[in-house]
């Protein structure tokens, strides 16, 4: 999945003139450059925990011939993105990069000896007028022609667009896959093929969930992993007490029968989604390609859940960043086949190599109602209210809250993660038989609280009839409760699934006036939450794909789009935002 990954592209531009000129500016130019590329490589790695790979131009590009070498050197090497830097003038329109996929970013350096200011507005004029949107990066404070450093308000906007860039590069060309169909009337799990062709550039891959039963009994999985997975489900996961009433239980041999079927759909889910090597070895040739799918998401309810065990374990599983086999990058999957939210879990991943968590928007808390149900007043940063995030299926184990930095609890990219955490993340979680007044079929549902005190984003893409896709996004923080209100609040729901206290980050504006107005104003029943506060990167991915943001509580100063679309408003950055996503239209159109 994660193999001949794109690369970041970066373009020396340069004032053309020779016999003095341009030979005065070869090696700063070239110099500058090289100083991207090492920052780059030093500050951002793949998924794979591999170091950002970038593709200098083999020269420095003083005119339209260079341009197009550079040009067909970054077509072989899977460019994704491109940087432009230079100290100086030079010919805007000769020297851009003309590719419209893509997405560009110029740093003209803020300097007094050489107008690379000046080239910075020339270029990003012509890239405006020829409709193809670029990033202007322009540092603050002057430099003098000499300084070989990166000032660090260009390298925040250096490190905003390289992250986006690449988000979009390995997420193009890859697929959605749709286990079953559509979940319970969710809209989302009605998957839109336009949206992911023209909006993403991805593909959408379907597979009836008979596959799993069909898998199963023709043994087309590997069974010597199945036993290794199984041992270690048992070992490593307390099972909880059965929630059910007593006519609703059954069996421990029953109980043990759909704990060895989950850990085979969790096995089979994985295979579907990326292949698997040795199902070829075991003559299974077709299955072992997979569907090349970087996302999915599984149907369960109601048909299958009304007969089979649930997905819950599948979900969970997949989405956290270690199993049987150790630590590893997870898998992104959605509960209930929801498409969007599922692409809403990608974007956040991609751009924090973190996994995600997915739930249910639940329940707002008004400090008042919690007061009246539990004798508690809300106190800390739950204060204002708090919103329950809470789904029996895929919130990823990485949740718990139980990895640790500076003291502090994190969710850490997988190739950080200790043995020591993944045991603490699983010490912290109960396999709860499912609830059999919702799923009949039984299974297992993971229970854990969210430990306080992560910073965490949700966000969610809704399709809108005659606009299309927008983008939600609120930052805030995990939150602790006293043990006894937490008991009273998660009783009221369902103790069995993993809870999740969330207290936005307002703003005293729009949707962030308070706790209820960022419920009342959320576009659907999920949300794909992530560690740290990543709003601002999601906003320049969205913007990226043409994708309006229509919710967030991001600070202004930090918000970095295309220098185009201040040409659609200044005063009102959320509305030229819809504007010029409307005028540049679906990017793959």
């Amino acid at each position: 999945m994660f193999n001949n990954l794109p690369k970041i592209g970066i373009r020396p531009t340069i004032d053309g003139r020779r016999k003095g000129v341009r030979e005065s500016l070869e090696d700063q130019t070239m110099d500058m450059a090289k100083s991207v590329e090492t920052f780059i490589k030093e500050n951002l790695k793949y998924p794979n925990g591999k170091p950002i790979e970038c593709v200098i131009s083999d020269e420095t590009i003083g005119g339209v011939a260079e341009a197009n070498r550079s040009k067909e050197k970054f077509d072989k090497e899977n460019v994704c993105g491109t940087i432009t830097v230079t100290p100086c003038w030079c010919y805007g329109s000769e020297t851009m990069d003309m590719r419209a996929d893509i997405p560009h970013a110029i740093w003209g350096l803020n300097g007094t000896e050489r107008p690379g200011g000046v080239y910075l507005a020339a270029v990003l004029a012509a890239h405006a007028q020829k409709g193809i949107p670029a990033f202007g990066i322009y540092g603050k404070d002057v430099q003098d022609a000499d300084d070989d450093f990166i000032p660090n308000d260009v390298k925040s906007k250096i490190l905003l667009f390289s992250k986006g860039a690449l988000a979009k590069g390995i997420m193009k060309d890859k697929s959605y896959l749709s286990i079953g169909n559509v979940a319970m009337g969710i809209a989302g799990s009605m998957v839109n093929e336009k949206f992911f062709q023209k909006y993403l550039g991805m593909r959408n891959e379907q597979v009836e969930s008979v596959e799993i039963i069909r898998r199963m009994n023709e043994g087309i999985y590997d069974q010597d992993e199945f036993e290794k997975a199984l041992k270690w489900t048992k070992e490593k996961f307390e099972i909880a007490e059965d929630p059910n009433s007593v006519e609703n239980q059954v069996s421990e041999e029953a109980k043990n029968e759909q704990m060895e079927f989950v850990v085979k759909m969790t096995i089979i889910g994985r295979d579907l989604l990326v292949g698997n090597d040795k199902l070829a070895k075991l003559g299974f040739e077709e299955e072992s390609e997979g569907h090349n799918a970087i996302v999915g998401g599984f149907q369960g309810q109601r048909q299958w859940t009304d007969h089979y065990p649930n997905g819950d374990f599948l979900e969970t599983i997949l989405n956290t960043s270690f199993d049987w086999n150790g630590k590893r990058a997870p898998h992104i999957f959605a509960t209930e086949n929801d498409s969007l939210n599922g692409v809403s879990m990608l974007f956040n991943y991609l751009l924090s190599n973190r996994a995600q968590m997915f739930s249910d928007v639940r329940t707002y808390w008004s400090s008042e109602a919690v007061e009246r149900v539990t004798g508690k007043e809300l106190e800390g940063q739950a204060k204002d209210g708090i919103l329950h995030l809470i789904n029996s299926g895929s919130t990823t184990l990485d949740g718990t809250g139980q990895q640790n930095e500076s003291g502090q609890p994190v969710m850490k990219p997988y190739w950080n993660i200790t043995n020591k955490e993944e045991e603490a993340c699983l010490d912290h979680t109960k396999l709860v038989p499912a609830n059999r007044e919702y799923f009949r079929g039984g299974g297992f549902s993971t229970n854990f609280l969210t430990k306080g005190g992560m910073p965490m984003t949700m966000s969610r893409i809704n399709l809108v009839d005659g606009l299309g896709p927008v983008l939600q996004i609120v930052e805030g923080y995990s939150v602790d409760l006293p043990n006894e209100v937490h008991h009273i609040l998660d009783q009221r729901t369902d103790p069995g699934w993993p809870t999740t206290w969330f207290a936005p980050r307002l703003t005293g504006k729009g949707a962030y006036k308070s706790v209820y107005d960022v419920m009342n104003n959320w576009g659907a029943n999920h949300g794909a939450i992530s560690y740290g506060h990543i709003g601002k990167e999601l906003i320049t991915l969205a913007s990226m794909l043409h994708i309006p943001v229509n919710m967030h509580n991001v600070d202004e100063e930090d918000i970095f789009r295309p220098k185009v679309w201040s040409s659609f408003g200044t005063e009102s950055l959320e509305s030229a935002d819809f504007r010029a996503c409307q005028n540049f239209g679906p990017l793959y159109e």
